[in-house]
C-alpha cells in the first residue's frame, strides 16, 4: 500500500511540475501574458489572487457570464486558468479559484447546479448526474486553488487535488482524515479529491 501511495505522490509531483512549466520553457522567465482587447487589469489581478507565484504570470484568466460560458481576459501559456466567482450562488462574497484549463467544463457544470440557489437542490442535481453518468470529470491529478472569505481582507486558502473515481483500495490512502495525513474525500465519485492537512 505504501508503494501505491508513493507512486501516486510521484505522479502528482511530476504533473504539478509539468503543469507549472510551459513546453520549452526550461526555467526561463517570461513577461506576463498580454490582456485581450477590452479586458481590465483590475479583473485579471483579482482572478490571479489564488494562483501560485510560479504560475501566475502565464496563467489564463477568464470571466464567467450568466449563461455559464466565459470570455477570455488573458490567454496564458501554461495550463492554469483563474477566475473570480465572488458572490455567485453557493460561493463566498469573495471567491477566487484557479485550476487546470481542462476543468472548465466541470466548473461550468458546477455553476449550473449551484444556480439553483439551494444546497439541497444543488446536491440532488450532482447526485443525479453522478448516477446517470453525465457528471463532468475533472482532470485526474489537477490542482484546485481557492481563496475565499467574507471580503479580500478576511480570506482563507484551500488546495485540493482531483482524483476522480479514486478509492482507498485504488490509491492506498484513507477515505477520512482520522489519521491526520492526506486522505480521499468523496472517494469513488467524480468529486473524489485529496485533502491535505492544513489546507
Amino acid at each position: 500500500m505504501k508503494r501505491i501511495a508513493l507512486c501516486v505522490f510521484g505522479v502528482i509531483a511530476f504533473s504539478v511540475t509539468a503543469f507549472a512549466q510551459p513546453p520549452g520553457s526550461r526555467g526561463a522567465t517570461a513577461p506576463p501574458a498580454a490582456l485581450e482587447s477590452g479586458a481590465s487589469q483590475v479583473d485579471v489581478d483579482k482572478a490571479l489572487l489564488a494562483a501560485p507565484a510560479n504560475l501566475k504570470d502565464q496563467a489564463t484568466v477568464v470571466k464567467w457570464k450568466p449563461d455559464f460560458s466565459y470570455s477570455t481576459l488573458r490567454k496564458g501559456t501554461n495550463r492554469l486558468v483563474c477566475y473570480d466567482r465572488s458572490g455567485f450562488p453557493a460561493q463566498q462574497p469573495f471567491s477566487i479559484e484557479c485550476t487546470s484549463i481542462a476543468n472548465l467544463d466541470r466548473v461550468a457544470q458546477n455553476m449550473r447546479f449551484e444556480a439553483a440557489g439551494d444546497r439541497v437542490k444543488t446536491q440532488a442535481m450532482i447526485d443525479a448526474a453522478e448516477k446517470d453518468g453525465t457528471r463532468v470529470k475533472p482532470e485526474f491529478g489537477s490542482v484546485w486553488y481557492h481563496v475565499s472569505g467574507a471580503d479580500k481582507d478576511h480570506t482563507h486558502n484551500h488546495v485540493t487535488i482531483a482524483v476522480p473515481g479514486a478509492t482507498s483500495q485504488s490509491l492506498g490512502l484513507p477515505d477520512n482524515g482520522k489519521q491526520g495525513g492526506v486522505w480521499i474525500m468523496n472517494a469513488g465519485t467524480t468529486t473524489a479529491h485529496l485533502m491535505i492537512p492544513g489546507q
